[in-house]
C-alpha cells in the first residue's frame, strides 16, 4: 500500500485536534455557581482532573460533586493529596500524552496558591498553558461576609500572610502603625498544619496591633468557611475579639476553617450590609424526598434562601404490572371516546405522553378532547406536551377535591360524550373519581403508573432523619409522609416539617408530626417559599427576644428528648 494512502480518518482527526494542554482553574470559595464561564468550560473539555489540596479543600469538599458534575463522564479523577510533591510532573506528563489536564485550586491559583510554579514548569516543558483566575478570598470572602474593603474614604488595603514564608515574616509593626484596613491570611491555621507553616493565633495578632499603636477599640471581624453555607462572621474589636469567638463557638456548637480576619474601619459596616448569611435558611440541612431528577427546581430555590438541599427518594416510579389498559386509554383517545382527560401529577403526564410517543403519536391524538389539570407542575408538564389545559382548581385549593369543586355536572344536551379518562397511581384516592361520577361523567379509572416504596437511605441519613441532623423536611404528598417514615423512620420532634397541603398535613398529623408550614397551594416553589418565610419569621424572633440565632438541629443538643 503506497504510504501516502488514506489512514484511517480518526487518527489525524484526533492528533491534530487534541493537543496536550494544561489548565489551572481558580475554583473561587464556593460551589461551582462562582466559577467562571471559561472555567466550567475547561472542565467541560477535561481528560483529567487534579483535585484540591489547600487547605481550603476541606471545606471545599461538599462542592466537589458540583465541580466534576461539570466534566465528561470518563474524566480521569486524581486525588492532589495522593500526589505527593509530584503534583506538577504529573500535570506535565499527562500533557505529553496528548491529555489535556485541569488542575483544581480553592480561590485563585495566583493568590496565595503555588498555581505560578505549574505555569513555570510547563513553560520549562513546552507544554501549553492556561489559567481561568478565580475569586480570591482576599476579596470574595469579606464581600461574603458583608465587609467593604475599598468604599469612599479608605484610599488604602493592606493584605497579610500571617504565616511564615522561608526566613520572611509579616512586619507586625509597620502594619499597626498604618491606619489603613488590613486582610490577614493564616492566622490560627486549621488543626493538623505542621508547627513551623502556623501562623500566629488571633490572640497574638490582636496583642501585637494593640501593641503597635492600633487602638484597642478598632473594629475586627473573623470569617470562617467564607463563600460557603457554612460560613459564620464574628465581629468585634481587637480588645474583645477572642472572648467574641470563644462565645460564639459556644453558642453555635462548632467551629469552622479557613477564617479571613479583616480589621479597620469597613467592618464597622457589617451589620448594615450583611446579605449572605441573613439569607432565611442560611445552612439549613433540608431533606428533599424525591430524587434529584424531580428534586432539580426545588433545590435550586432552597439553594436561593441559603439552604443545604439533599434529595432522598421515597418512591420508585414503575410502569403499570399490565400494559392493557394504558393500550386501551391510547386506542380512546384517538378514536373520541373520551370528552375529558383529568391529570392528577406530572407522572401521569410523561406515562400517557411516552405511551402515545410509543406508538409514533404526538399531541395531536388529544383533538376535541378537553384537559383538567391538578397543580402548577401537571399543567406546565401538559405545555411542555404542547396542550393548554381547559381546567384547573381555584389557586388555593389546587387538589383533586378542588377540581371536582369547578368540574360541570354533565349535561347530555351540550355534552357529546359523557366519559373521563383519569390516569393516575395505583394508589391514588378516590376524591376525583367518585367526584365526576356524582357529577354524571363516566369515568375511566386507569393505572398509569405504579408507586413502590424506594429502598432505604445509607445509616448516616436515617440517623440524621431520627436524631435531628435535619433542620427541615419537605413533604410533597401524602406518600412521601408514609414511605419516609417506613423507610427512615419519623423526624426528630426539633425537626421544621413543611407539607404541600392540605391533605398531606392530615397525614402527617396521623403519623404523630408536628406541621410548622403548610404550602398556600399545592406546588414546590410555593412550599419553598413557605419554608423560607418560616425561616425568616423564627429568625426575627431569635433577634427581638436578643437571642442566637439557632437552626433547628443545633437547638437539639445538649436537650434530652421527653419520653
Amino acid at each position: 500500500m503506497n504510504a501516502n494512502a488514506n489512514p484511517r480518518p480518526e487518527e489525524p482527526r484526533r492528533s491534530t485536534r487534541q493537543r496536550g494542554h494544561v489548565a489551572l482553574i481558580g475554583s473561587g470559595p464556593g460551589g461551582a455557581e462562582l466559577l467562571t464561564l471559561r472555567a466550567a468550560e475547561l472542565l467541560r473539555r477535561a481528560d483529567v482532573v487534579i483535585t484540591l489540596r489547600e487547605p481550603a479543600a476541606e471545606e471545599l469538599a461538599p462542592f466537589r460533586e458540583e465541580l466534576l458534575a461539570l466534566c465528561p463522564e470518563d474524566v480521569s479523577v486524581v486525588e492532589a493529596t495522593e500526589c505527593g510533591g509530584q503534583i506538577n510532573t504529573l500535570a506535565i506528563t499527562r500533557a505529553r500524552e496528548g491529555q489535556r489536564v485541569v488542575r483544581l485550586y480553592s480561590g485563585d491559583p495566583f493568590v496565595g496558591c503555588r498555581g505560578a510554579e505549574l505555569v513555570a514548569a510547563c513553560r520549562e516543558a513546552g507544554i501549553e498553558v492556561e489559567v481561568a483566575p478565580g475569586l480570591s478570598s482576599i476579596t470574595s470572602v469579606p464581600t461574603f461576609g458583608g465587609i467593604p474593603l475599598l468604599g469612599e474614604g479608605t484610599p488604602e488595603l493592606r493584605v497579610l500572610h500571617a504565616r511564615p514564608h522561608g526566613d520572611k515574616e509579616v512586619d507586625w509593626q509597620e502594619a499597626a502603625a498604618s491606619d489603613a484596613p488590613l486582610v490577614i491570611l493564616g492566622a490560627d491555621a486549621p488543626a493538623g498544619e505542621a508547627p513551623e507553616h502556623q501562623g500566629p493565633g488571633f490572640d497574638v495578632v490582636c496583642k501585637t496591633l494593640i501593641a503597635g499603636g492600633r487602638p484597642a477599640t478598632t473594629p475586627v471581624a473573623v470569617v470562617r468557611a467564607g463563600g460557603t453555607t457554612k460560613q459564620t462572621t464574628v465581629t468585634s474589636t481587637l480588645a474583645r475579639l477572642v472572648a467574641e469567638l470563644k462565645s460564639t463557638d459556644a453558642k453555635n456548637h462548632h467551629v469552622t476553617a479557613p477564617a479571613l480576619m479583616i480589621v479597620g474601619a469597613p467592618v464597622a459596616r457589617q451589620s448594615e450590609l450583611s446579605w449572605f448569611e441573613t439569607r432565611p435558611l442560611f445552612g439549613w440541612r433540608v431533606l428533599v424526598p424525591r430524587t434529584k431528577e424531580q428534586a432539580a427546581s426545588l433545590s435550586e430555590q432552597l439553594r436561593h434562601h441559603g439552604a443545604v438541599p439533599e434529595e432522598v427518594p421515597t418512591i420508585s416510579v414503575e410502569p403499570p404490572r399490565t400494559p392493557q389498559q394504558m393500550e386501551r386509554a391510547v386506542r380512546g383517545l384517538v378514536t373520541g371516546r373520551y370528552q375529558w382527560v383529568a391529570f392528577t401529577s406530572v407522572n401521569a403526564v410523561k406515562a400517557i405522553r411516552e405511551r402515545l410517543e410509543s406508538y409514533g403519536l404526538d399531541a395531536r391524538a388529544f383533538a376535541g378532547v378537553k384537559v383538567a389539570v391538578v397543580g402548577d407542575a401537571t399543567a406546565q408538564a401538559v405545555r411542555d406536551f404542547g396542550i393548554e389545559p381547559d381546567l384547573a382548581p381555584p389557586e388555593d385549593v389546587q387538589s383533586s377535591r378542588g377540581l371536582v369543586s369547578v368540574w360541570p355536572p354533565y349535561d347530555a344536551e351540550i355534552d357529546p360524550i359523557e366519559r373521563v379518562l383519569l390516569p393516575r397511581a395505583d394508589i391514588a384516592t378516590e376524591v376525583l373519581s367518585a367526584g365526576l361520577v356524582d357529577l354524571g361523567w363516566e369515568v375511566d379509572d386507569v393505572t398509569a403508573y405504579r408507586t413502590v416504596r424506594a429502598a432505604p437511605p445509607p445509616q448516616p441519613i436515617r440517623e440524621a432523619i431520627k436524631g435531628g441532623g435535619f433542620d427541615a423536611v419537605l413533604f410533597t404528598s401524602s406518600s412521601t409522609v408514609r414511605n419516609l417514615v417506613g423507610i427512615a423512620g419519623k423526624p426528630h420532634n426539633t425537626t421544621a416539617i413543611a407539607v404541600i397541603g392540605r391533605e398531606t398535613e392530615q397525614t402527617a398529623i396521623e403519623f404523630g408530626l408536628r406541621v410548622d408550614v403548610v404550602a398556600p397551594k399545592a406546588s414546590v416553589e410555593a412550599l419553598a417559599e413557605a419554608l423560607a418565610e418560616y425561616g425568616a419569621a423564627k429568625r426575627q424572633e431569635a433577634i427581638d427576644a436578643g437571642k442566637p440565632i439557632l437552626k433547628p438541629s443545633q437547638k437539639r443538643r445538649g436537650r434530652r428528648r421527653k419520653l
